[in-house]
């Protein structure tokens, strides 16, 4: 290793440790990405627009161009709310880095954020559970603010499971069993073939499945619960939504959004999400579909996924005008994904040093959060912690936990 790699690791610990320093004076609250449809002035404007384009193209403009010229005034659409997402990413962050390091202040932080992810989960469940705490204006209608997604849920499971291994607290591992147990009685099942089916992305009746991420998330969560719960039951379902996600992928590698024929865009994240829960899959399991999916898949994101700079562009097919260049959901998806296959795919590891490297020249703010997108002119420097602090956040500490370019040469 060369003193350039090396010198990027040390950088990220800095960039880290600083993180830290602003996430405890900032607090556990934030605006967010969805700050400006949250309320109900937005949430009636985006339905509008919905059910009627032409009219709801109009009631929605002035959200969209604040969004792109003045994105500091999402607080006047809505107020910070906290995100039971962004606390189980902080945890497995905090998990991480106590792997690490080894230094019991890691530990109780992450045990912290296990406390509130206790207490903000979903109401009206028998088993635990979650979603988000505001309520969120789809295609498909209104969800309910704390209505439980299945790709919500799978990463306070992995929240949970990374401070288990830790401090092995049976308490933990109940809570573990009851997430399982909600992703086999509360999520539906749709089937498509002997040994194939699409998962719901809800518990609501009306959710008929066929988003490809959400049944990735379901498959991923159950592969774990069958090896931490020794229950080869939770495999079965799992593995028959890990097959919708294999027969998902088209010829060139990508996955649509969806199999609906509507959302069939193909962005940054939602493909990254898909081939993280086949990475981890593949391990356990040591699954060949899983393998060559990946080896499809890998190929098109690398060579779609990313612009002339070889950093993350949001789409390869966009659903509509973006009105950003760059996001930081992308980047730290990007890392994740780039950690967890790290040295299989050289063309990947060379996309990610340089995705690190524009973080930490560019996306670090002098206070020590991140800038949550590049505009088409400035930034958006609204710290939103689902959108992304929190995942870089973890991003980052799952790359110094793995010891990636860690020694001097």
């Amino acid at each position: 290793m060369n003193n350039l790699q090396h010198s990027r690791t040390e950088k990220i610990k800095e960039i880290v440790e600083n993180f830290i320093k602003w996430l405890d004076k900032y607090g556990p609250s934030s605006f967010d990405h969805q700050s400006y449809f949250a309320g109900p002035i937005g949430g009636r404007a985006k339905s509008l627009y919905y059910k009627k384009p032409l009219i709801g193209t109009l009631a929605v403009s002035p959200m969209i161009f604040s969004e792109a010229f003045l994105p500091s005034a999402r607080k006047l659409f809505w107020k910070k709310l906290r995100f039971p997402i962004a606390d189980a990413h902080y945890a497995m962050g905090f998990s991480f880095l106590y792997n690490y390091y080894q230094e019991d202040r890691y530990y109780h932080q992450a045990v912290k954020f296990l406390e509130a992810l206790i207490e903000s989960r979903s109401p009206g469940y028998d088993n635990y559970c979650w979603g988000y705490p505001f309520d969120w204006v789809t295609r498909s209608g209104t969800f309910k603010a704390n209505i439980p997604f299945i790709t919500s849920t799978p990463y306070m499971y992995e929240a949970f499971r990374a401070v288990y291994q830790i401090d092995k607290d049976n308490k933990w591992k109940k809570i573990m069993k009851s997430i399982a147990e909600h992703a086999v009685h509360d999520i539906h099942d749709f089937k498509l073939g002997e040994n194939e089916t699409t998962c719901s992305y809800s518990p609501l009746a009306k959710d008929k499945g066929g988003v490809v991420n959400a049944s990735a998330y379901r498959s991923l969560l159950l592969t774990l619960a069958s090896e931490d719960l020794e229950d080869d039951n939770y495999w079965q379902i799992a593995e028959k939504n890990l097959n919708f996600v294999l027969n998902s992928q088209r010829s060139n590698g990508s996955w649509f959004y969806a199999v609906d024929d509507v959302r069939d865009f193909v962005d940054h994240y939602h493909t990254c999400f898909v081939m993280k829960a086949l990475s981890k899959i593949e391990k356990i399991k040591d699954h060949k579909g899983c393998r060559e999916s990946l080896n499809r898949g890998v190929n098109y994101y690398v060579n779609n996924l990313f612009d002339e700079l070889q950093l993350p562009k949001p789409f390869s097919k966009p659903p509509r005008l973006t009105v950003y260049k760059r996001e930081l959901y992308d980047y730290a998806e990007c890392i994740n994904l780039g950690v967890l296959l790290w040295n299989r795919y050289p063309e990947l590891d060379e996309k990610i040093n340089a995705v690190i490297d524009d973080v930490r020249n560019r996306w670090v703010k002098r206070d020590g959060s991140f800038r949550s997108r590049e505009l088409m002119l400035g930034w958006d420097n609204v710290p939103m912690h689902r959108w992304a602090q929190s995942q870089l956040f973890r991003s980052l500490a799952f790359y110094i936990s793995q010891g990636i370019n860690d020694h001097h040469p």
